[in-house]
């Protein structure tokens, strides 16, 4: 399995006929990223990986007529991950202003299969293509995964959560899930201030609500006390990337301890979710985690993971990896046409 390349554009870099290529994408919340893959060539590849910025584009449809047209071929098939369930003909997607039907989107795109995954989904797909370079083993008994439960979760734009069964022998299964949009539980006063903050704001405070991009602004705002409680203001919010920057150059205090709260609260949810899917191993993925492994692994990450009263004994046995690959979503997509579909419609 290679990383994806940006190999010159010409059909002649593929292997195999047109009718074994496909296009695999994974539409994210802010970005759109694009490959080829030619389905019966021995090793999975993707090759023209390309990203685009979705403010840029008014739909789904769109980006992706962008992407062929750069590229210059037109493959039969493609296989989808948005950041929505798939469960429907008409898909909206969460965290985007973007909504198609997906038989007018076949159509339209001149596709004779168009297949739809959920964005974690196609992360959870990835994991049994993934190569040792990719799967770091953060508390691991088995340095490989080669049977199922498997918890696939990760922050980014929003928190993905999903879970691979079955095992390496007989063939691996994905059921995609919305689990990140499960109620928050906060364990101490600083939790609670920031659960109260993110509850005024919008009813209620899911774990995706904190387990993301913009949570780690908010928890940054909150502990910083840069909410004004009269007028329900936010009063200075900094870019979660600067506070990660700044947690990690070591001199921000605040930035610290925010980044350290986000690694507690994400131990936290990993348990229980690896309770919750009876897993043997569990992988986190996302863009935000691999920026600061070290940070985590010294940070209360596992000793809020195994906190869970009479199940320690039961979560000391559940491996933990993080996926370093730089693109999972299209990796996945690519693994999910070479196998069954994911589970449902």
């Amino acid at each position: 399995m290679s990383t994806p390349s940006d190999a010159p554009t010409a059909a002649s870099t593929m292997t195999g006929n047109v009718a074994d290529l496909a296009l695999v994408a994974d539409i994210g919340g802010t970005n759109s990223r694009f490959a080829i893959t030619d389905t019966a060539t021995p090793e999975l590849e993707l090759l023209h990986a390309r990203r685009y910025k979705n403010a840029d584009y008014a739909s789904l449809q769109h980006v992706i007529e962008a992407y062929l047209s750069e590229i210059g071929i037109r493959p039969p098939r493609a296989a989808i991950a948005v950041a929505s369930p798939v469960n429907t003909d008409n898909i909206r997607l969460t965290n985007l202003s973007w909504s198609f039907n997906r038989e007018d989107l076949r159509k339209a795109l001149g596709f004779d299969e168009l297949q739809l995954l959920n964005d974690f989904g196609a992360v959870a797909w990835s994991v049994p293509a993934l190569t040792a370079d990719h799967l770091m083993p953060l508390y691991v008994r088995n340095k490989s995964i080669q049977r199922g439960p498997v918890t696939v979760l990760g922050p980014g734009t929003g928190l993905g959560v999903a879970m691979l069964v079955g095992n390496a022998n007989t063939g691996w299964d994905v059921i995609e899930t919305e689990g990140g949009h499960v109620s928050f539980a906060p364990l101490n006063a600083e939790e609670e201030l920031v659960n109260r903050w993110l509850t005024a704001r919008h009813g209620r405070c899911s774990n995706e609500r904190i387990l993301c991009g913009s949570g780690i602004a908010q928890i940054d705002a909150v502990l910083r006390n840069q909410i004004d409680h009269a007028t329900g203001q936010t009063l200075s919010v900094r870019d979660p990337a600067d506070v990660v920057a700044a947690a990690l150059a070591g001199h921000d205090n605040d930035a610290r301890r925010t980044l350290a709260r986000f690694c507690a609260i994400l131990g936290s949810v990993c348990g229980d979710t690896a309770l919750i899917h009876g897993s043997r191993a569990l992988v986190i993925a996302g863009g935000i985690v691999p920026r600061f492994i070290p940070f985590l692994m010294a940070s209360a990450f596992r000793e809020r993971f195994l906190a869970k009263g009479r199940f320690v004994a039961y979560l000391e046995n559940v491996d933990v990896f993080i996926t370093t690959h730089p693109e999972p979503g299209l990796l996945g997509a690519a693994n999910s046409l070479r196998n069954k579909h994911p589970l449902g419609p």
